[in-house]
């Protein structure tokens, strides 16, 4: 918070600030709703939403990664949440 606060105010700040605190807080909305999931199947499924959405934080995603684990799921592959970090390529015009 105190990084986008900090941000210039024009549109490229407010625009990067605010997709820097949607996605720093979606992963915690997450898993909190994961805890309360209906079921281990939901529970599961939106364990692995949040693994998608941490995907670039290695400690977050290896500890929802333990959860699926722990939650007894034996039909999600290790590679269903391997993780993958991928590298936008911007080219000019």
């Amino acid at each position: 918070m105190k990084l986008v606060d900090a941000m210039p105010k024009t549109a490229a700040g407010r625009a990067l600030g605010n997709q820097l605190i949607r996605s720093g807080t979606s992963v915690g909305a997450n898993y909190r709703a994961a805890g309360r999931g209906r079921s281990k199947a939901e529970f599961i499924a939106k364990i692995g939403t949040v693994v998608e959405e941490a995907d670039e934080a290695d400690e977050l995603t290896a500890i929802f990664v333990a959860s699926v684990k722990t939650a007894g799921q034996s039909k999600v592959s290790n590679q269903q949440f391997k993780i993958k970090n991928q590298k936008s390529e911007i080219k000019n015009a």
